[in-house]
């Protein structure tokens, strides 16, 4: 795929890139082993159906970095972990966005989607040294936050599954949300565990670095504090906007093939 970049592109990219940056910077009280409680992804999300894959991918990367620097001043652990994780969850946003998926593609999405959750859930809860941390770090009970996280989970994939067959037109923003969000979080969280040992004191890690156990609890909190606000603020903000500005709404419209 060629990167195809017009001025309005770059314009775009640096208006949200500040933006999300910004807002990141703002909500940067709660973290879990440096992974941030990040609302400002729908910021990204919203500029990659109304610009593309591209824009999308690259200003939810500069603007991850941005607000790590700031955040944390750690420049190479971002550059490691949160921004290739953040470009390929936009990108894929975009991307998705454009193509026309099928009903039958979109549940079987969700379907899979729910079996893979559910599964990180039930390995989760049999994880004593798992669920220790998650308590420990979060400071929530192991029951408070797994059930934020399961009700999270539910709302979303339910919410796909209406928007699929009901209207045609978010299938495959939705559709995208929960891949690209997935996809990122896979890779943000192995990627943390991989990198503990060289950055155990902004992880605010005492003594050993990560073990594998901690890479399903950092899934689960990237998914249960981004998904929500990309899949359900999303749709709305957007549709918002194509109002306001009519031009943009070529540049977004799900094409079929031939068109």
């Amino acid at each position: 795929m060629k990167i195809n970049l017009a001025t309005t592109d770059i314009a775009a990219i640096a208006v949200c890139s500040a933006l999300y940056a910004a807002f990141g910077y703002l909500t940067s009280g709660l973290a879990f082993f440096g992974v941030g409680f990040l609302p400002a992804v729908l910021i990204s999300a919203v500029f990659a159906t109304l610009y593309g894959p591209w824009v999308g991918g690259i200003s939810g990367a500069i603007g991850i970095f941005i607000r790590d620097v700031f955040v944390h001043g750690n420049a190479p652990l971002s550059l490691v972990a949160g921004v290739p994780a953040n470009f390929i969850l936009f990108f894929l946003i975009g991307y998705l966005y454009t193509k026309n998926i099928s009903l039958k593609q979109a549940l079987t999405c969700v379907s899979l989607a729910t079996a893979g959750l559910l599964v990180s859930s039930i390995v989760l809860l049999s994880n004593p040294a798992s669920v220790a941390a998650m308590t420990i770090w979060t400071g929530a009970s192991a029951e408070v936050f797994l059930l934020t996280f399961v009700l999270t989970v539910i709302v979303s994939l339910v919410v796909i599954t209406v928007v699929s067959v009901r209207w045609k037109e978010w299938r495959s923003y939705a559709i995208g949300a929960i891949v690209g969000q997935i996809a990122g979080g896979l890779l943000l969280s192995i990627t943390v565990w991989l990198v503990s040992p060289l950055f155990l004191q902004i992880l605010s890690i005492n003594g050993d670095p990560l073990t594998a156990i901690y890479v399903l609890p950092i899934f689960v909190w990237t998914i249960a504090t981004e998904i929500p606000f990309i899949l359900l603020i999303g749709p709305p903000i957007i549709k918002a906007v194509q109002s306001a500005f009519p031009t943009l709404q070529y540049r977004t419209k799900p094409q079929k093939k031939g068109e």
